[in-house]
């Protein structure tokens, strides 16, 4: 008898508990969640408001307190959505206005919550800086890249390696470099911004010749790169970003030659070129998602190609304290189009301080990354690059960075017979490389 009575009250138990939520309608929804809203139960609210949507029940407020819940917990992925569901149905308030801006900006998704900036208050536009027109950003960066091997490769004995008899060997040893890079962004339209960026590249390498005894030569290389790259958004979140890249340098080069009398000579010549790549990328964000595609076509030393990357970014606290991004790239070449190399990058916010970071392997040579911003045209290639990078801010418009970045380099020593290419031996090394750069957001 007990236990029939114990079953009864778990069943009626059970039907109340059914009954109460078939009972939930707006205005009780509307009473709850503006309770919870004020006691500040955040996770409670977001679970209140499930529920009620679960059975039909979704208004404006409801999505506004839903998205505050989101906020206030510093997930801005999971709060953003429901901001712009609520701003759709209705944009004049200020206070909805501003959440909109902060819940994309601290998604990492600044170019979506410009476009929505221009239809913003006069006041809100003045307190978030915004202006349709003008320079947003300008930033230096220098850094200063050495191979530790050059010694010891300038005096290795190739020669003998590679058993080159009366043949003729040479090899280009890279010593050390330096750069200089500015950059410049301005809003041309309110949904439309350009990037620009101008390089110079100021190479030292050592020329050596192996032809019945050995000489060398130091050489230099200068090069400039100007990358320009417009930004907008399309619809609601569709990211696209295309680029130019044009890079024109002159250089070096010490060869050694045959005068008429069958007697050896040496000269240093001057030589240019030009290389320019083309690059579109686009991505999007879902949830706490972004995926994104990268497509490059283009000319370096004189090799025409096209690359193709993919990535997604997950944010697993849905904020930009912690990101992850693996990323896979494919590449034409002499045996068709197919997979060269992987990267992984992510960072993380400790504080006032951003650390971030990269690990790339794989063939790459003529390599593209960062959507055309970076190329890397050195003759040869690398199979794995790490990369630190450490941000802390000054003020609210000054951010400071610092970089380090390793680099394993596979160059060629190569032999010629009767002037053309007989043999080739390779060698590596790996290249260090330190910067700093300050950028002055307006």
């Amino acid at each position: 008898m007990s236990k029939r009575i114990g079953l009864m009250s778990l069943l009626i138990v059970f039907l109340t508990a059914v009954q109460a939520q078939e009972k939930l309608n707006y205005a009780e929804v509307d009473k709850q969640s503006y309770q919870l809203f004020l006691d500040g139960k955040w996770s409670e609210l977001i679970e209140f408001s499930e529920e009620a949507r679960k059975q039909g029940i979704d208004f404006f407020y409801l999505e506004v307190r839903t998205g505050i819940a989101w906020y206030n917990q510093g997930k801005y992925r999971n709060a953003a959505p429901w901001f712009l569901k609520a701003y759709a149905s209705d944009k004049s308030f200020e206070w909805l206005q501003e959440y909109v801006y902060y819940s994309l900006v601290f998604s990492g998704r600044s170019s979506e919550a410009i476009k929505y900036a221009p239809y913003f208050s006069d006041a809100l536009k003045k307190k978030i800086g915004f202006h349709e027109i003008g320079v947003t950003r300008l930033a230096y960066e220098t850094g200063y890249s050495f191979n530790p091997d050059f010694e010891s490769l300038k005096t290795r004995a190739f020669s003998t390696e590679v058993n080159l008899g009366e043949d003729y060997g040479e090899g280009y040893f890279l010593k050390n470099y330096s750069f200089h890079s500015f950059d410049l962004s301005h809003r041309v339209a309110p949904n439309f911004t350009l990037n620009h960026n101008l390089t110079y590249i100021g190479v030292n390498r050592e020329a050596v010749v192996d032809w019945s005894g050995q000489t060398t030569s130091p050489i230099s290389i200068n090069q400039f790169q100007y990358f320009i790259n417009p930004v907008w958004v399309i619809g609601k979140k569709l990211n696209i970003s295309p680029s130019l890249n044009l890079i024109f340098g002159s250089g070096d080069v010490y060869a050694g030659y045959l005068n008429r009398d069958s007697s050896k000579a040496y000269s240093l010549l001057k030589t240019s070129y030009s290389d320019a790549v083309f690059s579109t990328a686009v991505w999007s964000n879902f949830g706490n998602f972004s995926p994104g595609l990268d497509v490059n076509a283009g000319k370096i030393n004189d090799s025409k190609f096209t690359q193709l990357s993919s990535w997604i970014t997950y944010y697993p606290l849905s904020n930009t304290k912690l990101y992850i991004t693996p990323k896979v790239y494919f590449k034409s070449g002499t045996d068709g189009f197919g997979w060269n190399a992987m990267g992984i990058s992510g960072g993380a916010t400790l504080g006032k301080i951003h650390l971030s970071g990269q690990y790339l392997f794989g063939e790459m040579e003529n390599f593209v990354e960062s959507a055309g911003y970076v190329i890397a045209n050195f003759p040869g290639r690398s199979d794995r690059k790490m990369m630190g990078s450490i941000y802390f801010p000054l003020g609210k418009k000054y951010q400071f960075v610092f970089r380090y970045i390793n680099q394993n380099v596979i160059e060629k020593y190569q032999v010629y017979t009767g002037g053309y290419k007989s043999n080739t031996l390779e060698y590596n090394y790996l290249k260090h490389t330190i910067t700093a750069g300050i950028s002055w957001n307006f």
